[in-house]
């Protein structure tokens, strides 16, 4: 895949080996960033040109029918940052981060949440989408469903549509997915 709006097909074979490849990558670091949390850690995926590159190519496969429908990523901060410009990139769309209070200059607005182990506020710029953008989330991980609910609902505030969520792992039995109602999610890697 190297031009931009084309993605080639994966085959069957190579995509199973990809996510075999991509999933003995993700390490698994108990009680970070609290007692009982079972952390699930990509940055050995980005420290692999080949293996992150790969990830690249799957996100892109598994969302490969909204190609030419998406106006834009939103990326959570901060490992929706990871992936989301890249994707944008390689689809010729706009990134738009979603961040924690006090880091977009701009006018903002908000969304409380919870996560697993805290709760945080997301923020979008009130500018970030205009009506009626078609929106990709992408993050690295859904867990409770917390943090792309917010974003969600933030999107949904500034008139645009949320067509799918993307993410290159899911933790299953945290209740995530059914968190978000009828949007579309994706997720690459199951835990």
């Amino acid at each position: 895949m190297t031009e931009t709006n084309t993605i080639e097909a994966i085959d069957p074979g190579d995509h199973a080996r990809l996510l075999r490849e991509l999933q003995a990558k993700v390490r698994a670091i108990p009680d970070f960033p609290s007692d009982g949390i079972l952390f699930r850690d990509i940055t050995p995926v980005l420290a692999d040109p080949a293996t992150f590159a790969s990830a690249v190519d799957l996100h892109l496969h598994q969302i490969r029918d909204l190609i030419g429908s998406i106006d834009a990523i939103v990326g959570m901060e901060a490992r929706g940052f990871w992936f989301g410009p890249i994707l944008a990139h390689r689809l010729g769309i706009g990134f738009v981060p979603a961040r924690k209070p006090g880091k977009l200059p701009a006018p903002t607005i908000a969304e409380d949440y919870a996560l697993e182990y805290a709760s945080n506020t997301l923020q979008l710029h009130a500018d970030a989408l205009s009506k009626g953008a078609r929106v990709l989330i992408v993050d690295d991980l859904l867990a409770t469903g917390g943090t792309a609910a917010a974003a969600t609902a933030l999107i949904e505030r500034l008139g645009g549509k949320v067509v799918a969520q993307l993410f290159m792992i899911e933790l299953l039995g945290l209740g995530g997915r059914a968190r978000q109602g009828d949007v579309r999610v994706e997720a690459m890697l199951q835990f």
